[in-house]
């Protein structure tokens, strides 16, 4: 999820260790060790860590398949690969069907960038059931997140006075407190993992997938990329086209586009969800509680909006839905038809002065557990995107972009505009304007796009065929609503994906699934 970190989702006790030695997750250095030949310890896994979103070690599968982790370790800085080394964490369901039938590991990356494979393969494995017949389901926490050298910036205490913040500023005194508050968000991050930071580039994460396919015994990678688990899988494809196997991007990244189109983008993406929920809840039988017509619906939603900027309202104990809150918890409920019942009762409760449910959407969105402690999902968010994305936008020129958004979408084009200032103080520079997916030589890759994709529109699926090359990409499209498609349970996308991962069935090209 491009900018701001909203739309994306332990420190150490003292700073000269950090500054003197290694990160959170490191495992000493590689010296001679070839780090492909380790062995990796597969265990009981642990309940997730703070970092990784807290909670219950993760249930058994349907039919008592255990859940095991391990740690896989790889090189701090790709271009010493001698030197230090850190601690990838992994999770695995190895696969329910005959070992002779078995096809390999399946790695799975839910996007982000930041967000915890650790976690989130277990809360959606049982949807996998088809995939799992012939491969091994595996997933980790990439470079930067969870427990892996996980990022760490601000507090909790910091956090949440962050995402109270005045996101959308109307004057020069606001756009300053803006970038004071981002400024100071970011010396925390170089402050608290300065060593880290310059190695969490999606190049980094490619390279680690490819050690990571060595040490699990496939000759090839087989991989299932969402969201921006469709970027690292193209710079994965760039970097080692002939090590592609059976790979599916889902709910697709556009590799063509610098930060401030990609913005752009989700601001009409996000506008366009809106749209649909709003036409969805007014074209019912019974009565739209929000509104009599699509419009009404959307005037009601801005006018909230424009209240909460002055006027606060009690959210979740102690703290009030200001209109950043808001905002965030909109857009959460969008990346899914099935939280648009959320919403609405979220905007019914927030005209009656109860911001409750719109602010667990926005904890939701942000990683903000019930009881007041953050993921580092954020974190790593900013610094996955800030190593990756060369360009640095001044208030200035976000200032005079400010219409073009605006005219996007009324509701987030100031919202997504602004966080374009994210990257600006950051301390490492970015890589590139955007990602280089070009993959001559790869096997077909499947490209799912689908049309009512609020967080990565539709259109960057055809860029994502088009950067991959001639003859590599095959573009599959699903008439459907919410962020990806294959979650949706759409039988003819899950037929498709599932024909091609488990079959080698190449659907054709410009298949079209409702």
């Amino acid at each position: 999820m491009p900018n701001p970190p909203q739309l994306r989702a332990a420190a150490l006790t003292a700073t000269a260790v950090l500054l003197t030695s290694c990160v959170s997750g490191c495992s000493g250095d590689a010296k001679d060790e070839d780090l492909t030949a380790q062995k990796l310890n597969w265990e009981e896994c642990p309940a997730p860590s703070e970092s990784e979103g807290g909670g219950s070690a993760p249930s058994p599968l349907p039919g008592g398949t255990e859940w095991q982790c391990a740690t896989l370790k790889v090189p701090l800085d790709w271009a010493e690969p001698k030197g230090d080394t850190i601690g990838l964490a992994l999770i695995r369901a190895k696969t329910s069907g005959e070992a002779s039938k078995r096809i390999g590991s399946l790695i799975f990356n839910f996007g982000g960038p930041g967000g915890s494979g650790v976690t989130t393969l277990p809360a959606f494995g049982k949807d996998y059931a088809a995939l799992r017949t012939r491969y091994d389901l595996v997933s980790f926490d990439p470079r930067g997140v969870g427990r892996s050298a996980g990022v760490k910036c601000e507090n909790d205490r910091q956090l949440d006075e962050y995402f109270q913040q005045d996101a959308t500023p109307d004057d020069t005194a606001e756009q300053q407190e803006l970038l004071q508050n981002t400024r100071t968000f970011n010396g925390a991050c170089e402050k608290n993992s300065g060593k880290v930071l310059p190695h969490v580039r999606t190049t980094d994460a490619a390279r680690d997938v490819d050690l990571m396919r060595q040490v699990l015994g496939d000759d090839k990678l087989h991989y299932f990329g969402i969201s921006y688990g469709t970027e690292l899988g193209g710079v994965y494809a760039h970097l080692f086209p002939k090590n592609v196997g059976r790979a599916v991007f889902d709910g697709v990244v556009d590799p063509t586009q610098n930060p401030e189109q990609s913005s752009l983008g989700q601001a009409k993406g996000f506008q366009l969800a809106l749209d649909n929920f709003a036409e969805d809840c007014t074209s019912k039988v019974e009565d739209c509680p929000i509104g009599d017509t699509p419009q009404d619906v959307k005037d009601r939603i801005a006018g909230l909006l424009k209240d909460l900027e002055t006027k606060p309202i009690p959210g979740v104990f102690p703290r009030e839905l200001t209109q950043t809150a808001a905002t965030s918890g909109i857009a959460q409920s969008l990346y899914s038809k099935d939280f648009w019942e959320y919403l609405t009762e979220g905007l019914q409760q927030a005209y009656d002065g109860d911001g409750r449910v719109l602010m667990l959407l926005s904890d939701s969105m942000n990683g903000r557990s019930e009881n007041g402690q953050y993921s580092n999902i954020t974190a790593a968010n900013v610094s996955i995107n800030c190593a990756d994305d060369k360009p640095r936008y001044t208030a200035d020129y976000v200032r005079s972009k400010v219409p073009e958004f605006r005219a996007a979408s009324l509701l987030f084009g100031d919202y997504l505009a602004w966080g374009m200032v994210s990257c600006t103080d950051w301390a490492v520079a970015g890589a590139a304007d955007h990602p280089d997916v070009s993959a001559p030589g790869s096997a077909p890759i499947l490209v799912v796009g689908n049309t009512g994709d609020p967080a990565t529109p539709y259109e960057g699926a055809r860029a994502m065929v088009g950067a991959l090359g001639e003859g590599v990409g095959v573009e599959l499209t699903y008439k459907g609503q919410g962020h990806g498609a294959y979650d949706s349970k759409n039988k003819c996308v899950q037929g498709a994906v599932n024909g091609y991962l488990l079959q080698g069935k190449v659907p054709s090209a410009d298949t079209v699934c409702s």
